[in-house]
């Protein structure tokens, strides 16, 4: 797709007529209309406006998108929805949700982030072993592990990582293990309802941040386990069957 045919999906996707696209990005009907029969394209401070607006990428904008995968991971990011974010709000479509989250990337340790990959990589066509191997191969080849030194933060999330997993552990539920990492998880994907004592359900995650966590196996054994997230602003450890399914909520902390 051309430049003119994204614009006009996207706004006619999001219910917008040209008036009101003109409106929110503060540039007059007519220019909307130029850009939307070829005539012209939005200079590069519109193209952020409309990449924040639309939560896509300028390269989507700019139609015909390249094949782009996260310079940390590796990951596919042909959905906008798994691009990361700068600290402005602003879409940085290097990265990943889960290797960049609003400024900061989360991982400092290549061994960390394979094993979280291989996990979710590993099939019957293609063991632990093969990922494992091919994830070695991949990462030091993409910008951010070539370029550490200079786009790492000296370990000031590291040190956050390990203050959140001291509360955490600080804390003695019974039968949770003892937390020794904790990793990216995106809101979506781990956003549970949980049922109140007055019967209502209520969920605690945003679907689109990123958050830190993991999943442990109770001391105890069963089927149930342990699911940790946490952020700047809070704790929350719940337990569930497989899938999430009967989730109970052991503890909701504002830290």
């Amino acid at each position: 797709m051309e430049t003119k045919d994204v614009i006009k999906e996207l706004r006619t996707k999001n219910g917008m007529s040209q008036d009101e696209l003109a409106e929110r990005i503060f540039v007059t009907r007519q220019a909307v209309s130029r850009w939307e029969t070829g005539e012209t394209i939005p200079n590069t401070e519109t193209l952020k406006m409309l990449s924040e607006l639309f939560d896509v990428s300028i390269n989507t904008l700019l139609g015909s998108p390249r094949k782009t995968v996260c310079q940390c991971c590796g990951m596919p990011l042909d959905d906008a929805s798994l691009i990361g974010h700068n600290k402005d709000g602003t879409i940085n479509d290097n990265y990943c949700k889960w290797c960049y989250a609003d400024g900061t990337f989360t991982y400092s340790d290549m061994s960390d982030l394979i094993d979280v990959c291989v996990k979710h990589m590993a099939t019957d066509d293609f063991s632990e072993e093969q990922a494992r191997a091919y994830m070695k191969d991949l990462l030091p080849k993409l910008d951010y592990w070539k370029r550490y030194d200079e786009l790492s933060d000296n370990g000031q999330f590291e040190r956050f990582k390990a203050q959140l997993i001291n509360e955490i552990n600080d804390l003695h539920i019974e039968g949770l293990p003892k937390v020794e990492k904790l990793n990216a998880l995106v809101g979506k994907y781990v956003n549970i309802e949980y049922r109140l004592p007055n019967g209502t359900k209520v969920s605690f995650l945003d679907d689109n941040k990123t958050y830190l966590g993991n999943q442990f196996e109770c001391e105890f054994g069963g089927e149930r386990c342990f699911g940790i997230v946490a952020d700047m602003d809070f704790l929350l450890v719940a337990t569930y069957e497989k899938d999430g399914e009967n989730p109970e909520l052991v503890l909701f902390k504002q830290r």
